[in-house]
């Protein structure tokens, strides 16, 4: 069980969608779970992800700064992710 970042429920691994801090300091979606890095999970709702970003949960729980740029192209993969 993981818990969502944004709406804060508790869900299985597999329900939920990994953010990923890389070592260089950038992020990205962890769409195989598997990327090395420090990670959150967040829920595949992009309702989820907008809560996330107000709250600045995402920067707070992989422990780097996110600039802008870096949450608008994660908000840009984030709605097409279910499309893929």
């Amino acid at each position: 069980m993981r818990r969502c970042i944004g709406c804060m429920e508790s869900k299985e691994k597999k329900a939920l969608v990994r953010i990923v801090a890389d070592a260089d300091g950038g992020v990205l979606l962890d769409r195989t779970g598997k990327a090395q890095g420090r990670g959150a999970y967040i829920c595949p709702d992009p309702g989820c992800f907008r809560l996330a970003r107000k709250k600045k949960a995402i920067a707070r729980n992989l422990g780097i700064t996110v600039s802008e740029s870096d949450l608008d192209r994660l908000s840009e993969e984030f709605e097409t992710y279910g499309e893929k």
